[in-house]
């Protein structure tokens, strides 16, 4: 099965969701095959929030027994024979009368062992496991890695496997860039990645390397250098650190980006209007700047609306064009605006910004492309 979809298309995070909703409002189980690290859990939770009123339940079958699919058997004296209590993780009609939808997730299920997979068959196969019934709003979906990732999978037996769609994902920057923007990355981690995005991901199955790139591990990246805690460690040891996560050679190569990084102005300065100009202009830590800026402007907003000062939001939002206007590679001002725009959905007034007019004239079109 899996050397089949490696040989055939692959599909984006974002393109995957489209599938997979798809899948869902048809009631059809679908599987997502992919390399580790990449955010196929963190994507079932995103086509889960996706639904009003929903909940995903995350089952590790790779943990469980053959018989903690079925559940414990007990006598019943009620009609003296014996009887089957289901596992607890599925849901039952109680908890399906709380939630319009329901989404059962068996992650890593080709990790569980053939014994366990057989024991699944019914579950998934006939939405039953002995007396035990799925209630109808419960959706069936599952993940897992590749033969060819060299991690712990048992190959899916045929009957099994076409019970589900089958698609496989890849890692996308411009997918991991909005996913980042939208859940607050450090903005050193995104401007490094945005200047090196092949960095991003360089796992290689066949390496002994026990720490390398993914989306997941510089998100452990960004976990871990919290500036608050920066005092703590000085730069050797931060390195260290971050090498733990996405091994040593990026390690070094991100200890140096954010080295010039720390050479920025602070966003606050340049949203206030004390800092206009740019001094140093080395493209990586410009990114880095230019995702702070967006993640400055947004808490404003959120703030200053709340306090009633919308017009000094305009006002800091009019010095954050101004400054990527007069400052900025072309590259870089249409992913601040774009970040600002469509991300974040700002409410922008271009009557009270002076700079709206420039700006849209010279880069409005490339905004509408990104």
């Amino acid at each position: 099965m899996t050397a089949m979809l490696e040989q055939g298309r692959t599909v984006r995070l974002s393109e995957a969701k489209k599938l997979a909703l798809r899948c869902m409002n048809k009631k059809r189980p679908f599987f997502l095959w992919g390399p580790p690290g990449i955010g196929k859990s963190d994507l079932m939770q995103d086509i889960t929030d996706s639904f009003e009123n929903s909940l995903l339940i995350d089952v590790r079958l790779p943990l469980w027994d053959p018989t903690d699919v079925k559940g414990m058997p007990y006598y019943s004296k009620t009609d003296n024979t014996m009887k089957w209590a289901p596992p607890a993780e599925l849901p039952d009609e109680e908890m399906a009368k709380q939630y319009n939808t329901i989404v059962l997730f068996l992650d890593e299920l080709n990790a569980a062992p053939q014994a366990v997979q057989a024991a699944a068959y019914q579950l998934i196969l006939n939405r039953r496991v002995g007396t035990y019934k799925l209630p109808d709003n419960v959706v069936i979906a599952a993940a897992g890695n590749r033969e060819s990732d060299k991690g712990v999978t048992y190959r899916m037996p045929k009957p099994l496997a076409n019970r589900f769609v089958h698609f496989e994902v890849r890692v996308d920057f411009e997918d991991w860039q909005n996913w980042a923007l939208n859940n607050g990355i450090n903005a050193d981690v995104v401007g490094y990645l945005t200047a090196n995005k092949q960095d991003l991901y360089d796992f290689d199955p066949s390496a002994d390397s026990r720490s390398f790139a993914t989306p997941r591990s510089w998100t452990f990246v960004s976990e871990i250098i919290d500036e608050e805690d920066d005092d703590d460690l000085d730069t050797e040891l931060q390195t260290d650190l971050v090498a733990g996560a996405v091994g040593e050679g990026l390690a070094i190569k991100f200890a140096s980006h954010r080295k010039v990084a720390g050479l920025m102005p602070n966003p606050t300065d340049v949203l206030k209007g004390k800092v206009t100009k740019l001094e140093t202009k080395e493209i990586s830590a410009m990114y880095s700047l230019t995702t702070s800026l967006c993640y400055e402007l947004k808490e404003n907003f959120e703030n200053l609306t709340k306090a009633g000062k919308v017009d000094d939001w305009h006002k800091q939002a009019d010095r954050f064009f101004r400054f990527m206007l007069d400052n900025f590679e072309t590259e870089m001002v249409v992913l601040g605006s774009r970040t600002a725009i469509k991300n974040y959905n700002l409410p922008f007034n271009h009557k009270k910004m002076a700079s709206f007019k420039e700006f849209y004239e010279r880069f409005g079109k490339l905004i509408h492309k990104a």
